[in-house]
């Protein structure tokens, strides 16, 4: 009878029922504890797909919101004079312009002072002297509302530009 040596041994190839796709083998030989470790991060990369799919969800609703305001910003107004929504000067100061554009925002969306200002932390009587043009925000204070109301800063103050813009003409 023939005998395999060491080193016949160590290379001989396996039966194919030895070999098992990757990554499964290597399960049969945890213990409990390591494959419950293996589970539970399983699951949080599962959880990381669906909270990323739900952001660019929500990222790309935002981006269809700010794309129809823009189409709402040049599409024809009705027939109401600019000055007579301005101050007795003719011009929109940027507190107003910045309270304006916070309303129509707010409106848009069919939302409610209240559950803006909860949202953004604000007390409900500030958001509205704030959304009245009477007091000025802070940019903490306009970020904070920017966010509850579905838009970056950034996208608010363009809104803001346009409005003074739309005036200035």
């Amino acid at each position: 009878m023939e005998t395999m040596t060491d080193i016949e041994r160590r290379t001989a190839i396996k039966p194919a029922a030895a070999m098992v796709r990757p990554g499964t083998a290597r399960m049969r030989e945890l213990t409990p504890a390591q494959r419950r470790a293996v589970m539970f991060a399983q699951q949080q990369v599962i959880q990381a797909r669906a909270a990323k799919k739900a952001k660019d969800e929500a990222d790309e609703a935002r981006r269809r919101m700010w794309d129809e305001a823009e189409n709402a910003e040049r599409a024809p107004r009705a027939t109401v004079s600019v000055k007579t929504q301005t101050r007795d000067s003719g011009e929109l100061t940027l507190r107003e312009a910045i309270g304006r554009v916070l309303r129509d925002l707010r409106s848009r969306d069919h939302k409610t002072l209240r559950e803006v200002s909860e949202k953004a932390g604000v007390s409900l009587g500030y958001l509205s002297e704030v959304e009245r043009g009477q007091k000025e925000a802070s940019s903490e204070l306009l970020s904070s509302i920017a966010e509850a109301l579905g838009v970056s800063t950034a996208q608010l103050l363009r809104m803001v530009a346009d409005r003074l813009d739309m005036v200035g003409e």
